[in-house]
């Protein structure tokens, strides 16, 4: 038989197969506020009855988790009830059948890494992440020699990493970290591999007066894309 984790997780993913559903999912995840019943049903073009019953769907899944906010603002008599809210919940869904632990390698290999007092493995580590980033970039960097990717190329590829990237101003920035259960174990490990991934991505794409940094915050990923020079860089 499955184990529990693995059963509850093949019900989470369950709740997914409606189409409506995985659409409502998905415009609540990509969102950076929380949502709304009447905001979910019209971003799907669904009823807001429809929409409260997915949303609360997902939310019984552990897809979702609930607030609650009067989004007036106001206070007191006569402010009315709060509104139940939506955001994506913290919980990692993995299914692997037979069952794998890959993070369990990965804990264990940034462990000793994190451990090893010579600069030889982390600069060989160092350099890895870079060509991979590399390799990554060049893939999706258009054909012609001359040619330069654009940031919504490089967007394009973290996107398809998972990073779900989006602009913040001049900067982008990354909502989730794909590395999120070994980062929140070995940081600064972690966080810079991720930079020197990115750095290589941003290298193979050819992209011009674009530097990736260190800037971590709660809620995001700690690697940011901005110009590397005052004047800034193309964002097209």
């Amino acid at each position: 038989m499955l184990g529990t984790e693995v059963n509850r997780d093949l019900e989470a993913i369950g709740a997914l197969d409606d189409p409506r559903r995985r659409a409502v999912y998905g415009y609540v995840s990509r969102q950076r506020h929380d949502v709304s019943r009447d905001e979910a049903a019209g971003a799907v073009s669904i009823s807001r009855s429809l929409a409260s019953f997915h949303l609360d769907r997902l939310v019984r899944a552990g897809l979702l988790q609930v607030t609650f906010r009067r989004l007036s603002g106001r206070q007191g008599p006569g402010a009315g009830r709060p509104s139940k809210l939506y955001r994506r919940a913290g919980r990692q869904i993995s299914i692997t059948v037979p069952e794998r632990r890959y993070e369990l390698l990965a804990q264990l290999f940034a462990g000793s890494l994190q451990a090893a007092r010579g600069g030889r493995l982390k600069t060989s580590l160092t350099g890895a992440a870079r060509s991979l980033g590399q390799a990554l970039g060049g893939t999706f960097r258009p054909h012609r020699a001359a040619t330069r990717a654009s940031l919504r190329t490089l967007r394009e590829v973290l996107d398809r990493l998972g990073a779900e990237p989006y602009l913040d101003g001049a900067q982008l920035r990354l909502r989730n970290c794909p590395f999120d259960t070994v980062a929140s174990a070995y940081p600064e490990l972690v966080c810079g591999t991720n930079l020197n991934l990115v750095e290589g991505m941003i290298t193979g794409l050819g992209i011009d007066r674009r530097k990736a940094v260190l800037d971590p915050a709660p809620g995001r990923c700690c690697v940011a894309i901005g110009p590397s020079s005052p004047k800034g860089g193309r964002n097209a």
